[in-house]
């Protein structure tokens, strides 16, 4: 028999049969059951008479073979029997092997045989079971832990890299290709620090509003501005489909960046990320802010900018749309269809 390890978190049937007492003990306690069992047929018998001499035994054995094994099932049957011959088939307190007797005996020992059998099927699949569990719960928490290694080790490498460009660009003279180095390094920065919360070993989905905010809060870090407010409004209960985080981290993570950069550069500011459903069932995430910078009849068309060109590209990618728009408040609005959206977001 499989004998998988102890433990306490086991659901209550599976704890059974108690094969980790002593062999006396549950001698024992089998012997007190048949005992009990046959105190009852005794106080029984002045209605039953010479009818019915096996039928307390039967609960017994069953109680036998689940508590302590079937074993114990099979000694309980033994003595169960004997003592039915015994004392309440005729001629009483005599084993005589009448053709009744014989019969009796049979027919209980096959119909306690069917419990006994039951039983110890039962709880042999119930500790393969927990064997299996108990080495697909080591196996899971062995792949979380490589996963998190792993995701920790390239976030450590994206760090790395960006460092070294860092160091590059003093060597550099040219002004566009220092800022172009500049901008490769803040990129592998702000994805180094994110990448922790875009990858779940489980796979569930995440919770869209705790996704945005831990994600601008790495952007507004990595540019090394703390006097800036971020906000987050998005309606309860949105979540993110684990195979979407990438491209929509990267796009609002450019938005946030570009806001930072170019509308709140020289002053405090504020910057709102708002996510909203209209009535056909468009998603849009906006990030806002009082920059002011970009004019009203600004176009994205034929723009160089790296950064809203990543976006532009990711955006198609995942059947949406990014644009952006100036004013008193700029507005980088990433707009996704109905299918799209559904496929990505989901309440």
């Amino acid at each position: 028999m499989i004998r998988p390890p102890r433990s306490d978190t086991r659901p209550f049937v599976e704890r059974f049969p108690l094969d980790t007492l002593a062999w006396p003990v549950r001698l024992g306690w089998t012997i007190i059951v048949i005992t009990v069992m046959f105190m009852v047929r005794s106080v029984a018998d002045r209605w039953l008479g010479d009818s019915f001499p096996f039928i307390s035994f039967l609960p017994a054995v069953f109680l036998s073979a689940f508590l302590f094994g079937p074993r114990m099932g099979a000694i309980a049957t033994a003595i169960g029997g004997l003592l039915a011959w015994y004392w309440f088939i005729p001629p009483r307190h005599l084993f005589v092997a009448t053709p009744t007797a014989v019969t009796g005996l049979l027919l209980f020992v096959m119909t306690a045989g069917i419990p006994v059998l039951l039983v110890y099927w039962m709880q042999t699949a119930n500790r393969a079971l927990t064997v299996e569990r108990e080495t697909s719960e080591r196996l899971a928490a062995t792949r979380e832990l490589l996963f998190r290694e792993l995701q920790h080790r390239v976030s450590n490498n994206l760090q790395v890299v960006a460092g070294l460009l860092a160091l590059q660009k003093r060597r550099v003279h040219d002004i566009d290709a220092r800022a172009a180095l500049d901008e490769s390094a803040r990129r592998l920065t702000v994805i180094g620090r994110i990448s922790r919360q875009l990858y779940d070993p489980s796979g569930e989905s995440r919770d869209l509003a705790g996704f945005l905010e831990r994600l601008a809060e790495d952007v507004i870090d990595a540019s090394g501005r703390g006097d800036l407010i971020c906000a987050v409004s998005c309606d309860g209960g949105m979540t993110l489909a684990p195979d979407h985080a990438v491209p929509l981290a990267l796009i609002v993570a450019e938005a946030v960046a570009n806001a930072i950069e170019h509308g709140l550069s020289d002053r405090t500011g504020r910057i709102d990320i708002v996510v909203a459903r209209s009535d056909t069932q468009m998603l849009s995430i906006e990030v806002r802010d009082d920059g002011g910078t970009l004019p009203v009849d600004f176009k994205l068309a034929g723009q160089e900018s790296l950064g809203l060109s990543i976006a532009t590209m990711l955006a198609r990618q995942i059947g949406g749309i990014f644009t952006l728009h100036g004013g008193k408040t700029t507005v980088a609005r990433l707009s996704l269809p109905e299918k799209a959206s559904a496929a990505m977001v989901s309440r």
